[in-house]
Protein backbone atom coordinates (compact mmCIF):
# COMPACT_ATOMS: atom_id res chain seq x y z
CA UNK A 1 0.00 0.00 0.00
CA UNK A 2 3.01 2.24 0.32
CA UNK A 3 6.46 3.32 -0.74
CA UNK A 4 8.90 4.79 1.75
CA UNK A 5 12.47 6.00 1.97
CA UNK A 6 14.76 5.99 5.01
CA UNK A 7 18.02 7.94 5.06
CA UNK A 8 20.98 8.82 7.21
CA UNK A 9 22.82 12.04 6.39
CA UNK A 10 26.53 11.24 6.87
CA UNK A 11 27.44 14.93 7.19
CA UNK A 12 25.03 15.84 9.98
CA UNK A 13 23.99 12.47 11.40
CA UNK A 14 20.36 13.40 10.78
CA UNK A 15 17.93 10.54 10.20
CA UNK A 16 14.87 10.92 8.00
CA UNK A 17 11.92 9.00 6.66
CA UNK A 18 9.27 9.83 4.10
CA UNK A 19 6.30 7.84 2.84
CA UNK A 20 3.48 8.09 0.30
CA UNK A 21 0.43 5.89 -0.18
CA UNK A 22 -3.19 5.53 -1.20
CA UNK A 23 -3.93 5.14 2.50
CA UNK A 24 -5.29 7.53 5.11
CA UNK A 25 -2.74 9.03 7.55
CA UNK A 26 0.04 6.75 6.33
CA UNK A 27 2.66 8.89 8.06
CA UNK A 28 1.10 8.23 11.45
CA UNK A 29 1.50 4.45 11.31
CA UNK A 30 4.35 3.58 9.00
CA UNK A 31 7.41 5.75 9.65
CA UNK A 32 9.29 6.14 12.92
CA UNK A 33 12.49 8.13 13.55
CA UNK A 34 14.58 8.89 16.62
CA UNK A 35 17.66 11.10 16.60
CA UNK A 36 20.93 9.25 17.13
CA UNK A 37 19.06 5.93 17.01
CA UNK A 38 17.46 5.03 13.69
CA UNK A 39 14.65 5.31 11.18
CA UNK A 40 12.28 2.53 10.21
CA UNK A 41 9.11 1.84 8.28
CA UNK A 42 6.55 -0.92 8.72
CA UNK A 43 4.18 -1.32 5.80
CA UNK A 44 2.21 -3.72 3.56
CA UNK A 45 0.14 -5.50 6.24
CA UNK A 46 1.42 -3.01 8.83
CA UNK A 47 2.62 -4.24 12.21
CA UNK A 48 2.97 -1.08 14.34
CA UNK A 49 4.51 -3.12 17.17
CA UNK A 50 7.67 -3.53 15.11
CA UNK A 51 8.54 0.10 15.87
CA UNK A 52 7.64 -0.27 19.56
CA UNK A 53 10.02 -3.20 19.94
CA UNK A 54 12.73 -2.10 17.49
CA UNK A 55 13.56 1.34 18.86
CA UNK A 56 14.79 0.19 22.30
CA UNK A 57 17.00 -2.41 20.61
CA UNK A 58 18.39 0.22 18.23
CA UNK A 59 19.12 2.46 21.22
CA UNK A 60 21.11 -0.40 22.70
CA UNK A 61 23.22 -0.63 19.53
CA UNK A 62 21.85 -3.91 18.22
CA UNK A 63 22.37 -4.46 14.49
CA UNK A 64 19.33 -3.79 12.28
CA UNK A 65 19.61 -7.22 10.64
CA UNK A 66 19.38 -8.90 14.03
CA UNK A 67 16.45 -6.74 15.10
CA UNK A 68 14.56 -7.38 11.90
CA UNK A 69 15.11 -11.14 12.13
CA UNK A 70 14.02 -11.20 15.78
CA UNK A 71 10.79 -9.33 15.06
CA UNK A 72 9.79 -10.67 11.67
CA UNK A 73 10.94 -14.27 12.17
CA UNK A 74 8.31 -15.36 14.72
CA UNK A 75 5.53 -13.20 13.26
CA UNK A 76 2.81 -15.43 11.72
CA UNK A 77 2.19 -12.58 9.27
CA UNK A 78 5.79 -12.64 8.01
CA UNK A 79 4.77 -13.36 4.41
CA UNK A 80 2.63 -10.21 4.28
CA UNK A 81 4.91 -7.81 6.12
CA UNK A 82 7.32 -5.23 4.73
CA UNK A 83 9.85 -3.75 7.13
CA UNK A 84 13.07 -1.81 6.72
CA UNK A 85 15.51 -0.07 9.04
CA UNK A 86 18.43 2.36 8.83
CA UNK A 87 20.37 2.92 12.05
CA UNK A 88 22.54 5.82 13.19
CA UNK A 89 25.62 4.12 11.73
CA UNK A 90 24.00 3.70 8.32
CA UNK A 91 23.44 -0.04 8.67
CA UNK A 92 20.40 -1.28 6.75
CA UNK A 93 18.01 -4.22 7.07
CA UNK A 94 15.12 -4.94 4.68
CA UNK A 95 12.29 -7.46 4.42
CA UNK A 96 9.56 -7.77 1.81
CA UNK A 97 7.33 -10.80 2.35
CA UNK A 98 6.49 -12.82 -0.77
CA UNK A 99 2.75 -12.42 -0.14
CA UNK A 100 2.84 -8.61 -0.07
CA UNK A 101 0.52 -7.28 -2.77
CA UNK A 102 2.51 -6.76 -5.95
CA UNK A 103 4.52 -5.12 -7.07
CA UNK A 104 6.51 -5.28 -3.85
CA UNK A 105 10.22 -5.11 -3.13
CA UNK A 106 13.10 -2.97 -1.94
CA UNK A 107 16.39 -1.40 -3.01
CA UNK A 108 19.23 0.26 -1.12
CA UNK A 109 22.16 2.61 -1.47
CA UNK A 110 24.75 3.88 0.97
CA UNK A 111 22.79 5.26 3.95
CA UNK A 112 19.51 4.95 2.02
CA UNK A 113 16.78 2.30 2.01
CA UNK A 114 13.64 2.28 -0.16
CA UNK A 115 10.78 -0.22 -0.01
CA UNK A 116 7.29 -0.40 -1.44
CA UNK A 117 4.29 -2.57 -2.15
CA UNK A 118 1.08 -2.28 -4.17
CA UNK A 119 3.21 -0.32 -6.64
CA UNK A 120 2.95 0.19 -10.36
CA UNK A 121 6.24 -1.71 -10.74
CA UNK A 122 9.87 -1.98 -9.65
CA UNK A 123 10.70 1.33 -11.33
CA UNK A 124 8.99 3.11 -8.41
CA UNK A 125 11.51 2.15 -5.75
CA UNK A 126 14.47 2.61 -8.08
CA UNK A 127 13.23 6.04 -9.15
CA UNK A 128 12.77 6.99 -5.50
CA UNK A 129 16.35 5.99 -4.70
CA UNK A 130 17.74 7.71 -7.81
CA UNK A 131 15.61 10.78 -7.12
CA UNK A 132 17.06 11.16 -3.67
CA UNK A 133 20.63 10.94 -4.94
CA UNK A 134 19.92 13.44 -7.72
CA UNK A 135 18.11 15.97 -5.52
CA UNK A 136 19.62 19.09 -4.00
CA UNK A 137 18.66 21.22 -1.04
CA UNK A 138 17.92 20.33 2.55
CA UNK A 139 17.30 16.77 3.70
CA UNK A 140 13.56 17.47 3.77
CA UNK A 141 13.61 18.80 0.21
CA UNK A 142 15.60 15.78 -0.98
CA UNK A 143 13.18 13.36 0.68
CA UNK A 144 10.19 15.04 -0.93
CA UNK A 145 11.97 15.04 -4.30
CA UNK A 146 12.60 11.32 -3.89
CA UNK A 147 8.91 10.63 -3.30
CA UNK A 148 8.00 12.81 -6.28
CA UNK A 149 10.34 10.77 -8.45
CA UNK A 150 8.70 7.55 -7.24
CA UNK A 151 5.27 9.01 -7.90
CA UNK A 152 6.32 10.01 -11.41
CA UNK A 153 7.38 6.38 -12.01
CA UNK A 154 3.88 5.17 -11.13
CA UNK A 155 3.75 5.27 -7.33
CA UNK A 156 1.01 3.37 -5.52
CA UNK A 157 -0.96 1.70 -8.29
CA UNK A 158 -4.25 2.61 -6.55
CA UNK A 159 -3.55 6.35 -6.57
CA UNK A 160 -2.73 9.04 -3.99
CA UNK A 161 -4.09 9.97 -0.58
CA UNK A 162 -1.55 10.37 2.21
CA UNK A 163 2.11 11.20 2.75
CA UNK A 164 4.40 11.96 5.65
CA UNK A 165 7.92 13.10 6.45
CA UNK A 166 9.90 12.97 9.68
CA UNK A 167 13.47 14.14 10.39
CA UNK A 168 15.45 13.91 13.64
CA UNK A 169 19.02 14.98 14.31
CA UNK A 170 20.15 14.85 17.93
CA UNK A 171 16.92 14.47 19.87
CA UNK A 172 14.32 11.75 20.40
CA UNK A 173 11.64 14.15 19.14
CA UNK A 174 11.68 15.42 15.55
CA UNK A 175 13.17 18.48 13.94
CA UNK A 176 10.30 18.27 11.45
CA UNK A 177 7.22 16.02 11.41
CA UNK A 178 4.64 16.84 8.73
CA UNK A 179 1.82 14.84 7.21
CA UNK A 180 -0.86 15.10 4.56
CA UNK A 181 -3.39 12.60 5.86
CA UNK A 182 -6.11 12.88 3.20
CA UNK A 183 -5.27 15.08 0.24
CA UNK A 184 -5.74 14.89 -3.55
CA UNK A 185 -2.05 15.79 -4.03
CA UNK A 186 -0.29 14.80 -0.81
CA UNK A 187 3.25 15.40 -2.04
CA UNK A 188 2.42 18.94 -3.11
CA UNK A 189 0.90 19.42 0.34
CA UNK A 190 4.11 18.16 1.98
CA UNK A 191 6.06 20.74 -0.01
CA UNK A 192 3.67 23.46 1.10
CA UNK A 193 3.90 22.42 4.75
CA UNK A 194 7.68 22.35 4.55
CA UNK A 195 7.72 25.90 3.16
CA UNK A 196 5.43 27.04 5.98
CA UNK A 197 7.72 25.42 8.54
CA UNK A 198 10.58 27.64 7.38
CA UNK A 199 8.71 30.86 8.20
CA UNK A 200 8.89 30.40 11.97
CA UNK A 201 8.79 26.80 13.17
CA UNK A 202 12.21 25.72 11.90
CA UNK A 203 13.88 28.60 13.73
CA UNK A 204 11.80 28.16 16.89
CA UNK A 205 12.64 24.45 16.90
CA UNK A 206 16.36 25.23 17.17
CA UNK A 207 15.73 27.02 20.46
CA UNK A 208 13.80 24.22 22.17
CA UNK A 209 15.21 22.04 24.92
CA UNK A 210 17.19 19.10 23.61
CA UNK A 211 20.18 16.86 24.11
CA UNK A 212 22.69 19.70 23.67
CA UNK A 213 20.70 22.32 25.62
CA UNK A 214 18.54 20.76 28.34
CA UNK A 215 16.44 23.88 28.99
CA UNK A 216 16.41 25.54 25.58
CA UNK A 217 16.41 29.28 25.01
CA UNK A 218 14.34 31.01 27.68
CA UNK A 219 14.61 34.60 26.42
CA UNK A 220 11.70 35.23 24.07
CA UNK A 221 13.41 38.30 22.62
CA UNK A 222 16.31 36.14 21.49
CA UNK A 223 13.89 33.68 19.89
CA UNK A 224 11.87 36.40 18.17
CA UNK A 225 15.02 38.08 16.88
CA UNK A 226 16.21 34.77 15.43
CA UNK A 227 12.86 34.21 13.72
CA UNK A 228 12.96 37.73 12.29
CA UNK A 229 16.53 37.20 11.06
CA UNK A 230 16.41 33.59 9.85
CA UNK A 231 12.79 32.86 9.02
CA UNK A 232 12.05 32.44 5.32
CA UNK A 233 8.75 34.06 4.29
CA UNK A 234 6.43 32.00 2.14
CA UNK A 235 6.86 32.81 -1.54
Amino acid sequence: MTFSILVRDPQTGALGAAVASRFFAVGALCIHVEGGVGALATQALVNPMYAVHAMPRLRAGEAPEDILAALVGPDPGILQRQFHIVDARGRIAQHSGPDCVGWAGHVRGVDVSVAGNMLAGPAVVQATLDGFHAATGSLAERLISALEAGEAAGGDKRGKQGAGLKICTADPYPDLDIRADDHPDPLAELRRLHRVSLERFAVFRRHLAGSTNPWGTLDREVINAAVERDGIPAS
